[in-house]
């Protein structure tokens, strides 16, 4: 069973940096692209970054150059280090993967931008 745990979320002041960690387990992790995405209540969720298992990797306008994903084949997981956080970054932010013609979500971790 496919498994994809996310940590990290916290509240933070503008300008602070957070890293969240993505734990993934019933999967070959390497062979796999990831996904971050986010959502605030009543909106859709939104792409934030991709990691391919190439480790090649695409942002959202609205975070490029400020976040940064990244992945560890060894532990299978998968990270977003985000860096001058604004207040438009307050959302839950998910981890997902599509596996076996399947898409896969964790549960998700909060992230809280206010002074």
């Amino acid at each position: 069973q496919v498994r994809l745990v996310e940590s990290g979320g916290a509240s933070a002041q503008p300008g602070e940096s957070l890293r969240l960690s993505c734990k993934t387990s019933g999967m070959n992790f390497r062979l796999f692209s990831l996904d971050w995405y986010r959502q605030t209540p009543g909106k859709e969720r939104e792409f934030v970054a991709t990691i391919t298992d190439g480790h090649s990797t695409t942002y959202a306008d609205s975070v490029k150059g400020r976040f940064t994903v990244s992945r560890d084949n060894v532990r299978n997981t998968m990270y977003l280090q985000m860096n001058v956080l604004e207040p438009g970054d307050t959302a839950r932010y998910y981890c997902g993967v599509n596996y076996r013609s399947r898409r896969y979500w964790g549960q998700g971790t909060q992230v809280t931008v206010s002074s």
